[in-house]
């Protein structure tokens, strides 16, 4: 019995894992530009497809994983500079319209470019498993969780003790008091999409080996983020990868001890439990109206 809790958990925070740095890229865009980025999940999906085409061209994996990643971020700085810009200060729908037409160019350019097939990378550090407790982990796992905790590590820095990441957090505090103290407000909007692009890219590139990879995963696995993101607090980073991983562990449990046929029903399920109970999310700002 512990064994087959095990399993599902590992199961579960690996794939949660994924899922918090998608919501993170929601969450860096969202408190950037409060646009809701729907193209997040086809980062993810650029960054397994490009890693697993490099890799066929013969380029060594290790710099795959880095050209991969600069192409999902390059990628996203198109989206902003050519989408969002234009549009200004539009309001919240036309953007996430504009949005989800970027996901659907991006979309249909893989397919045109690199096929409908689906593709494996190859495992970072062998396929042999650890056995804990009688349940199994995989070596990418490990690769998944440990990656996911220095990038979260990583932001956690970059926006506490860099002049960069400090002017992103005063942008997503008061654009214009930002604006009127000198930060470039375009610049940083520009940032968080190559920032968002490159966390969506690493999740893409290491959930790639165990779920194999396809133009068309994009779609699920960006929702997914999104619930998360939404699960959390759209907006805080906390959240996002609390979300994350809550998200992932309750799929992993719906499917082993219920059906897998509902795994994937799970994240709509919260997430309109969610907006009904808890619009704010679990770290959400609680915002109060004075009559």
């Amino acid at each position: 019995m512990l064994a087959e809790f095990l399993q599902f958990l590992f199961s579960g925070l690996t794939v949660g894992a994924t899922y918090a740095l998608a919501a993170l890229g929601f969450a860096i865009i969202y408190n950037a530009s409060r646009v809701i980025n729907f193209a997040q999940g086809e980062f993810i999906m650029l960054g397994g497809m490009s890693a697993v085409a490099l890799t066929g061209l013969g380029i060594p994996l290790s710099v795959a994983i880095v050209l991969a990643i600069a192409v999902a971020g390059a990628v996203a700085a198109l989206i902003e500079k050519f989408a969002i810009e234009p549009a200004g200060k539009a309001d919240v729908v036309p953007l996430i319209i504009i949005t989800i037409g970027a996901s659907l160019v991006v979309r249909g350019l893989v397919q045109v470019f690199l096929g409908k097939g689906t593709h494996a990378l190859g495992a970072f550090s062998g396929e042999k498993p650890f056995v804990i407790a009688g349940a199994t982990l995989l070596p990418q796992s490990l690769w998944v969780m440990g990656v996911a905790t220095v990038v979260v590590a990583a932001l956690g820095w970059f926006f506490g003790y860099t002049r960069l990441g400090k002017a992103m957090l005063a942008t997503s505090h008061n654009t214009l008091a930002a604006e009127l103290v000198g930060i470039n407000t375009k610049s940083v909007l520009l940032l968080s999409f190559v920032l968002s692009g490159a966390l969506g890219a690493v999740g893409g590139i290491l959930l790639a080996p165990i779920t194999y990879t396809s133009y068309d995963v994009g779609i699920m696995l960006g929702l997914k983020g999104f619930v998360a993101a939404t699960l959390g607090g759209l907006g805080s980073g906390m959240g996002a990868v609390v979300g994350g991983l809550l998200l992932g562990i309750l799929e992993a449990m719906t499917a082993g001890y219920i059906s897998s046929a509902y795994k994937d029903a799970m994240p709509f399920v919260l997430i309109l439990l969610v907006l009904f109970f808890m619009p704010s999310g679990l770290f959400g700002a609680k915002t109060t109206d004075r009559v």
